[in-house]
């Protein structure tokens, strides 16, 4: 990532209101072309509710959202998909009676174009589409190591792998940015360490930029290129891991303030 990449993701002055309840106030940041961008606060900051508006779950009161230079603040969801925006839960959202590999065919869905009769006959684009999704998915199963579980069952998955096959089916809607939303929650460190190593392929290999929303501070620190901090639905700080490191507000933040 250079100082020259364009801006991708812009959000300005965004207000997400819950009948009185302010989640997000104001909240402004600019997401650049190739970056790893963390967003990072104590529970109930707004993290989450941002991630909501971005994709279109929630549609926000004030402010605005561009995406490459279009708005698309009150679009629906599976319009901001079908611009680039993919969205990794944090809950683990997946079809558990379906194997990996439908599960990540399944996301391809939003790019189909082709008419009834092709789809019911099995020819022209709809064939040459199934190739694609295939080739497509095959080499993301590759990069998040999935080979040995493609024809099992997601149910039967450990959380761990659950997770990962989550990044995978939104990477297969082939994203210009992905939003992930605590990717190594409730993971030991091996798993923890071997997300983070992904994240950086998804981000070097597959040059998508991505936004996430982490708890682990050593992942933060080791793989953002910029961090924003919000608290109680401000943004506090924002700048590179080392300066939020030593950033007495977000100290104050995550651990209270000291008395004097």
């Amino acid at each position: 990532m250079t100082t020259a990449s364009k801006v991708l993701l812009t959000i300005s002055d965004l207000t997400m209101r819950f009948e009185g309840i302010v989640a997000v106030s104001r909240v402004s940041l600019s997401v650049r072309q190739g970056q790893i961008y963390s967003i990072i606060g104590p529970n109930g900051a707004g993290k989450t509710t941002l991630f909501n508006c971005i994709s279109g779950i929630y549609a926000a009161q004030k402010g605005n959202i561009e995406f490459r230079g279009q708005q698309i603040l009150g679009m629906k969801p599976h319009k901001i998909s079908q611009m680039g925006i993919a969205r990794a839960f944090q809950n683990v959202e997946l079809f558990r009676g379906m194997t990996v590999l439908d599960n990540l065919m399944s996301a391809r869905g939003h790019l189909l174009n082709y008419g009834l009769l092709s789809a019911a006959l099995y020819i022209g684009k709809c064939a040459r589409y199934e190739v694609e999704c295939r080739d497509r998915v095959e080499d993301i199963i590759e990069l998040l190591d999935l080979q040995k579980y493609r024809r099992t069952h997601v149910g039967a998955l450990s959380y761990g792998i659950q997770k990962r096959v989550e990044v995978g089916r939104a990477l297969t809607m082939d994203p210009k940015v992905i939003l992930i939303d605590e990717p190594v929650s409730g993971m030991n460190l091996e798993e923890t360490e071997d997300m983070a190593r992904y994240i950086l392929d998804i981000n070097q290999e597959m040059n998508i930029t991505v936004v996430l929303i982490e708890h682990d501070m050593g992942v933060v620190m080791d793989l953002s290129d910029r961090v924003a901090v919000l608290n109680f639905g401000t943004k506090i700080a924002e700048g590179t891991p080392e300066e939020i490191a030593v950033s007495q507000e977000v100290l104050n933040a995550y651990l209270g303030e000291a008395k004097s």
